[in-house]
């Protein structure tokens, strides 16, 4: 008999949680909670956790730190995991070799995030092999990859019903700014060059997660 663990995502974006349980339940045989950022302490009363997923897109590196440390101190055992590591901002800090389990950089996709956690479940670490020696002035971007991020599909998903981005940014937790941004890289991965298009796209594309 197969026993199911149980994992914590730390995040204010619902939409990141519905991807992946879309993927990570079947594939990695878990069960995912979600907390926000705010309520996060307490929501680790029981032993069972084993892994914390912290969004840094939506919770702040000083409260990641302090999660970490608190978890440190109370929950032998319990790993963490950073999605959304900023390349901009040295955050190198966070990084403990004893309860840090893996990072994935803001232009991971879920396909790349994925293997990355098939690693973790098996006991071993997951980091990018230039993270040492990664330069925070020399940043890289999304755009040279082809494969969307997840934070594009999280955009994207909201983007398919026609919000405005002003909408989106407020159901992410984001700048409107910052959802320009990603449409922009997103349209390029597409191949998509309207807003109707992009919409389309995701209405064939996006909808396995559920709202």
């Amino acid at each position: 008999m197969f026993k199911v663990m149980h994992w914590v995502i730390v995040t204010r974006s619902q939409i990141l949680v519905d991807l992946l349980n879309t993927r990570w339940p079947q594939q990695f045989l878990v069960k995912i909670h979600n907390v926000i950022p705010d309520n996060v302490i307490d929501n680790f009363t029981e032993n069972r956790v084993s892994l914390v997923i912290i969004d840094l897109s939506s919770v702040d590196i000083p409260k990641a730190y302090q999660i970490q440390r608190r978890l440190e101190k109370e929950r032998s055992g319990a790993r963490v995991v950073f999605l959304h590591y900023p390349q901009q901002v040295d955050a190198k800090f966070l990084v403990q070799s004893n309860i840090t389990a893996g990072l994935f950089y803001s232009g991971a996709s879920l396909d790349t995030i994925g293997l990355g956690m098939a690693k973790i479940v098996q006991g071993l670490t997951s980091i990018p092999d230039d993270f040492n020696q990664q330069d925070v002035h020399n940043v890289s971007t999304d755009e040279e990859s082809d494969a969307l991020t997840i934070r594009e599909r999280e955009v994207l998903q909201v983007l398919r019903s026609g919000s405005t981005n002003i909408d989106i940014a407020n159901q992410l937790f984001v700048s409107e700014s910052t959802i320009k941004t990603h449409l922009y890289r997103a349209f390029r991965k597409i191949g998509v060059s309207s807003r109707g298009q992009a919409i389309a796209w995701a209405q064939m594309n996006t909808h396995e997660v559920i709202q």
